[in-house]
Formats: structure tokens, sequence, C-alpha cells
């Protein structure tokens, strides 16, 4: 059996230079939870964000939180947000800030695949459906920023262990997996069909 790929930030390049997508690969080290208000933010208001994610991972994710007293906090859930809703803000995300890890649900376009060919860096999924796993993998949330936007667009800064399984979707040189997969089943199913019309000719 293959040994497990653990990335740890900060993530250079050189340390994504062997991803393809389809790899499955866990996370040490620091995510931040990073949706759409912050992306706005950052691109349509020019406003710089609290948290320096050179080298770091984000999380497309709204986790719930709870408060455990002395402005300290614990992760509950935190399951991933669908990512192609920051496709038309990733590109710019990632050429401002630096980030290598960006993480979430389903596929992103050619905004991100560009970066991620461009500035070294990768897009990988986490499985829906897990949030309750995710938290577990959290082992501290060391810092809570721009808390004005509620708890789902808070930047939650996490450190985490062994943080995954991320199933890589796009990697370093801008091959998407969910663009691959689409040729692959849509030829897949134009054969199912011919193959079905030859038995149900006699419906027509």
């Amino acid at each position: 059996m293959s040994q497990k790929k653990i990335l740890t930030t900060p993530i250079k390049a050189e340390d994504l230079e062997d991803v393809k997508v389809g790899d499955i690969i866990y996370l040490n080290g620091h995510i931040v939870t990073c949706r759409d208000v912050a992306h706005r933010r950052l691109i349509e208001e020019k406003r710089a964000l609290p948290v320096d994610l050179d080298g770091l991972a984000i999380f497309h994710a709204g986790p719930i939180v709870r408060p455990v007293g002395d402005d300290k906090f614990e992760m509950v859930s935190i399951g991933p947000t669908t990512s192609m809703r920051m496709e038309k803000f990733e590109k710019e995300f990632v050429e401002q800030t630096g980030v290598k890890l960006i993480v979430g649900k389903g596929g992103m376009g050619p905004n991100t695949e560009e970066a991620c060919a461009k500035h070294k860096a990768l897009h990988v999924v986490f499985p829906a459906g897990n949030a309750v796993l995710a938290a577990t993998q959290v082992e501290e949330i060391e810092a809570a920023e721009w808390r004005d936007l509620g708890m789902p667009e808070t930047l939650w800064v996490c450190r985490v262990k062994e943080f995954g399984p991320l199933i890589v979707s796009i990697d370093t040189h801008g091959n998407n997996l969910f663009e691959q997969n689409k040729v692959i089943f849509n030829q897949r199913k134009d054969e199912a069909i011919e193959e079905i019309c030859k038995h149900v000719g006699f419906i027509k």
C-alpha cells in the first residue's frame, strides 16, 4: 500500500509538482474558512484580508462553531460549500493571496484552472456529508477574523492534522478532473443510448 500523501503548510510550489488530478491527499498545518463575502471583500472592495494566506489553504465552508469561553471556540461541524460560487473571484484571489490549496465541494472552472497552473496551486474536494468528521480533524481554532459577517462567513483560522481525504480536482498543470469526467461520461451516455435504442425501436 502506498504511503499517505500529506501536505504541510506553508506549502511550496515544489510540494505540488507530482500531485495529479484524482490523487487523494491530506493536510497538516493551517486552513482558513473563506467563502463568498471574503472573496468579494478582497476582489471587489479591495479590502486587505486580516489573515496572511501565503502558502496556506482555504476552505469554502460555513462551519458550526461553539464558543467555549475566554474568546476560544470549538469546531462542531465544518462541511464544504459549493466551490463554483467563488469561480469568478478565484483567479484574482489566488494571485493576490498566494494561497496554495483551495478546498471545497464540486468542481471549478477555467479561471481557477488558469490560476492553479500559473501560480502552482490545487483545488481539492472534501467529500460531502462528512462535516462532523472534518471537525474532528481540527485541533484548534486559533483565530476568528471578520466576525461581523456572522458564523458561516467568519474567517476561522484552524490548525488541522491529517485533514482529509481531499480529492485533487485541479492540479498545477490546470488539468480538471470534473471536466475530464464530463467528456468520459458523455461518451458513455451516448454509447448507452445507442445500445438502448436498438432494443426499444418498436416504441417509435
